[in-house]
């Protein structure tokens, strides 16, 4: 059987550690999807130089484990910028996330018929304003799926915070277990927490597929 009374006594820890990880969560969202948009234009942009950067950040951030990525931020740059853990984790958090978001939207775009972005042009739209209101708005469309399991992904690897005291679930799960070394169920109830923001996020995903399903 749990052991309820750690959660009761440590609920404001806990509940401080869930707010921290919401926190990152939707900056990490917001932030990924900008910067994971902005490199997939770059992959597949007629500037051979902007292809060379997207390719480069993509093979890059997505063969390094994110640990690395977020103790660069954290120690790497340490002599530079004083970086805390919420922010060099927050920000180690996006890049990773971008690099596979970029990915997915990438595919996207190349899935949008090409006769669309010529169609664009052809009626004096620019590159970007072709790109912007026309390509984009459908290939988002597409990838929404694969996008969505990249974001519940970023909420289970908000986690890595943990390691350069970001203060977020994974935090102060920790300290509890110092307090208390009852592994088993601490780390349950700091589960219990994450279930509570992956779920309704599985299940906006799943709709989604469906409803894409049914309209193609």
């Amino acid at each position: 059987m749990l052991n309820f009374s750690i959660l009761t006594k440590y609920f404001d820890l806990y509940f401080q550690g869930f707010l921290t990880t919401i926190e990152v969560s939707i900056i990490g969202l917001i932030c990924s999807f900008i910067l994971g948009v902005i490199v997939a234009v770059m992959r597949i942009a007629p500037l051979r130089i902007l292809n060379w950067i997207g390719t480069c950040f993509v093979e890059f951030i997505r063969n390094i484990p994110l640990i690395l990525i977020v103790f660069f931020f954290y120690y790497g740059l340490s002599n530079y910028i004083n970086l805390s853990g919420f922010a060099a984790g927050t920000i180690g958090l996006t890049i990773y996330t971008a690099a596979f978001i970029a990915e997915a939207v990438r595919a996207g775009i190349q899935s949008v018929d090409k006769g669309q972005m010529e169609a664009a042009r052809s009626s004096g739209l620019t590159y970007i304003q072709a790109m912007k209101h026309i390509v984009l708005p459908q290939a988002i469309k597409i990838v929404i799926p694969p996008i969505g399991n990249q974001f519940i992904n970023l909420v289970k690897n908000s986690s890595i915070l943990g390691l350069v005291a970001g203060m977020e679930l994974m935090y102060f799960a920790d300290y509890v277990h110092e307090k208390t070394w009852i592994s088993f169920d601490t780390y349950i109830f700091a589960a219990l927490f994450y279930l509570v923001l992956t779920i309704p996020l599985s299940f906006f995903v799943n709709r989604s597929e469906k409803r894409l399903a049914r309209s193609y």
